[in-house]
């Protein structure tokens, strides 16, 4: 789908602790758990997790779950660096008691029980599930609760019996724009499995390349990817790796359009007379399957029924968007048969076509998934509708009798802050107001990774943490929302994620480095204080204000491309300046800290100034740079005027404002984040009197 249409510890308290009708709303210790489970009943005291730590399983069994076991107690040895025993335990000596059911499904389908009960007292614990699935949760549930104490590794007393909303959870990462290698594919796997996703959708062809070895058809990976594709092994091995893990792989193969990979190999496919290569900018662009043509439908149907043996899942994903007509319009033959058929417009064409794909895809054994454009008159009603447009389209599919899944609000590549992710919800807006039944077909959501601005070096950085809180949207209460929890539990578990290999931390330092070059500690430390403060451009706008039109090949090595897309360090200093503000600036503590901070701000251009002069990838930034020191200099004459506690003059606001608004202007693709907050302090001194001096 392109770019266009896509849109800490015990003891600390928290605000939301959700649970089943039995409990309610309440104040109780933070656990620092995410998703946040459906009910908790918190106790006294904790359980020693030392090198003794051990696991047993009784009930159902199968290799799966040995597995599960036995990662679940690497990843543990990890987080503590205790030397503990792979082996499992007599049950009567076991710490961790797990009990599982029955068996879950030999192939993994949509609403199987993941629930589970986990016990943790100040002997031991217990976990039973009905199915593996939920025994696969419970231990994740039960990694995140292990914590550092005064006394060693513990975890604390509580009761969760936990299941989740939605029964699709899904992330999807676009491997065919730019190529991600099978181990960054694993570990976002593995991270998928720590907040309990359930779906890996794997957009595999596009303009940029079709990613999936065909040996019908071997001439669409052989001419169509740059030789940068999975072999049908590779992909057979990471639906097994995912499936271990509680996760299904769901393929999309985007048709008739996003398909110029396709015509490289395949003209014959085509509604134009070509020729074709792969596609290297980003867009929409004029190329188009021949709706008209059978032998396009026997080329489907032979592919289809390949690819159908190499995925299992019961989904599969036609893609179906962005059509523009133009091939279609200029094809005299496809006039002519859309004339004869009374097919009066490039829709009901293309309505015509995902029809009849459909009846390929069901002759295969698979359901079709399809973004909102394959939701036409006559779809049969086994469709599931993958939304972009919103909760409207989503509500209309499921009055008409469809399923859906909502992906609008869930586009990672927007940039948006984990906030603005975490408030959008399936079920809000138009959704809000369908009948139960109706509710039922909405299945939940799926985050969106799309690739034109990420490499297999910066990606786990463009899906992390972020998609942990769209993770907790999927799976946890709905009245659960406050952002101040969440934000407290996020930064926790995107230290665990760390754990799984996730590079989503470490690799803002290393390119840094690279940009860098042979910089001094003190140059290195101010160019990371600048980064820590800055994010790329929102939504689409990175293509609109590139200094080249970006392509497949451009590097990827810039300040934009290295620093994170939500900057913690400029949301904690505007939680800093609302909480000063907020107490009519009598709190000496936050105003140290913000001084601080204003004067590191304000003196770090000068520290980066030979690193400019040398790197001209810093270079680029030099005006970010001199931004940050008028922030911090705008910043810190607020905190002495509103010290002297008497009304600035105009002409002192005016030209503060100037400088801030000026400082709010994206430079280099990247936005200053404190300077909204800078703005509030420095409108707090101009109003004269709001705030007073918390000096003596």
């Amino acid at each position: 789908m392109a770019q266009n249409a896509r849109l800490h510890g015990f003891g600390i308290l928290v605000l939301c602790v959700l649970s089943y009708p039995a409990m309610t709303t309440a104040q109780q210790p933070i656990l620092n758990l995410m998703p946040f489970p459906a009910n908790v009943q918190a106790g006294t005291g904790n359980l020693a997790v030392d090198s003794s730590f051990s696991v047993a399983f009784t009930g159902y069994s199968e290799p799966r779950l040995e597995r599960a076991g036995e990662r679940f107690l690497k990843q543990l040895a990890r987080q503590t660096a205790l030397p503990l025993s792979l082996r499992p335990a007599q049950t009567a000596k076991a710490t961790l008691v797990i009990q599982t059911d029955h068996a879950s499904k030999e192939i993994q389908e949509v609403g199987e029980d993941e629930s589970y009960i986990l016990d943790v007292s100040t002997a031991s614990a217990r976990l039973r599930a009905s199915t593996p699935l939920g025994t696969m949760h419970g231990l994740e549930t039960f990694l995140q609760l292990v914590d550092v104490s005064a006394n060693g590794f513990a975890a604390p007393v509580v009761t969760i019996q936990d299941q989740p909303r939605f029964p699709w959870r899904g992330l999807m990462i676009d491997s065919a724009r730019h190529f991600i290698p099978l181990d960054v594919i694993r570990r976002n796997i593995d991270g998928m499995e720590a907040v309990k996703l359930n779906v890996f959708h794997w957009h595999l062809s596009e303009n940029q390349g079709f990613r999936a070895e065909s040996k019908k058809y071997p001439k669409l990976h052989e001419l169509g990817s740059d030789a940068l594709y999975y072999t049908q092994d590779e992909i057979r091995d990471l639906v097994a790796y995912a499936r271990d893990r509680g996760i299904r792989v769901v393929p999309e193969f985007d048709m008739p359009g996003h398909s110029t990979a396709w015509f490289v190999g395949h003209p014959e496919l085509a509604s134009g007379k070509g020729p074709y290569a792969i596609e290297r900018k980003w867009g929409i662009f004029d190329p188009a399957m021949d709706p008209t043509n059978e032998k396009v439908y026997k080329f489907l149907d032979d592919l289809i029924g390949e690819m159908a043996r190499v995925f299992p899942d019961h989904y599969f994903h036609i893609g179906g968007d962005e059509v523009n007509g133009k091939e279609w319009d200029a094809n005299p033959k496809i006039q002519a048969f859309m004339k004869a058929h009374g097919i009066k417009n490039n829709e009901a064409l293309q309505a015509h076509f995902s029809g009849r794909v459909q009846k390929l895809v069901t002759k295969h054994g698979k359901t079709v998934i399809g973004w909102d454009e394959v939701l036409v008159d006559g779809v049969p009603k086994d469709i599931v509708i993958q939304s972009w447009r919103g909760q409207a389209s989503l509500a209309k599919a499921a009055k008409q009798g469809y399923r859906g899944i909502l992906s609008n609000g869930y586009y990672l590549d927007l940039g948006w802050s984990a906030a603005r992710h975490y408030a959008v919800d399936p079920m809000t807006g138009d959704a809000a107001d369908l009948s139960p039944h109706e509710k039922q077909l909405i299945l939940g959501g799926e985050s969106c990774m799309w690739a034109e601005y990420v490499s297999p070096e910066n990606v786990d950085s463009r899906i992390w943490p972020r998609n942990a809180a769209i993770a907790e949207r999927f799976w946890s209460p709905q009245d659960l929302r406050d952002p101040a929890s969440m934000y407290a539990r996020l930064d926790f578990v995107s230290s665990r994620l760390e754990w799984l290999g996730l590079t989503h931390r470490s690799v803002t330092r290393h390119m840094l480095q690279r940009l860098a070059g042979s910089a001094s500690r003190a140059e290195f430390a101010a160019l990371r204080t600048l980064a820590d403060v800055i994010e790329p451009v929102k939504d689409y706008t990175r293509e609109q204000t590139a200094p080249a039109e970006p392509t497949s090949a451009t590097p990827m090595n810039r300040v934009v491309d290295a620093v994170p897309l939500e900057s913690d360090a400029g949301r904690r200093f505007g939680e800093l300046v609302d909480q000063f503000v907020a107490v009519s600036c009598h709190d000496p503590a936050a105003e140290a800290r913000l001084r601080v901070q204003l004067a590191a701000w304000r003196d770090n251009d000068t520290m980066l100034q030979p690193l400019v002069q040398r790197s001209f990838l810093v270079q680029e930034v030099a005006g970010r740079s001199q931004d940050l020191a008028a922030l911090g200099s705008a910043g810190l004459a607020a905190l002495d005027t509103i010290a002297k506690g008497q009304p600035a003059a105009d002409s002192w606001k005016a030209q503060q404002l100037a400088s801030i608004d000026a400082a709010k202007k994206p430079k280099a693709q990247l936005l200053l984040i404190p300077a909204s907050a800078v703005q509030k302090l420095v409108e707090t001194a101009a109003a004269g009197g709001a705030c007073t001096s918390t000096k003596p």
